[in-house]
């Protein structure tokens, strides 16, 4: 095989990682929005009930409020560390050779955080808070 086509074959397969890693962040970036969206959206609505059955309750305010702050906040720390796991990827992609380098999971790391929210809303039930 001579040098032309393996740097054209080396050039192609590159140009298939950027766009599968430019998917990835799409990906990523739909669920940080879904993640925000849902914990903005849990407190407006929440609130909304409350105020129009009139028996509002600071404890269970603070409840809710804890979860949509949760949300929200594993909302945005995934997308910071989706554009910079996105980052460090085209990085690689520019050089030579491209090496595969194991990183820590974006997805366990997400689902451990929604994990933790989902627990800390189980135990605010139990307890009356919310």
């Amino acid at each position: 095989m001579s040098a032309e086509m393996t740097n054209t074959s080396t050039e192609l397969a590159k140009t298939r990682n950027r766009a599968a890693a430019e998917r990835t962040t799409l990906a990523w970036i739909r669920t940080a929005l879904a993640l925000i969206s849902f914990g903005f959206g849990l407190d407006k609505i929440i609130s909304a009930i409350r105020d129009a059955g009139g028996n509002g309750n600071a404890s269970q305010d603070i409840g809710v409020q804890l979860m949509s702050m949760g949300f929200i906040g594993v909302g945005i720390f995934t997308l910071l560390i989706a554009m910079r796991q996105h980052k460090r990827e085209l990085i690689r992609l520019r050089s030579d050779p491209y090496l595969y380098r194991d990183e820590p999971s974006l997805s366990i790391a997400t689902a451990t955080a929604v994990l933790v929210i989902g627990l800390l809303a189980f135990s605010l039930l139990l307890s009356g808070l919310i």
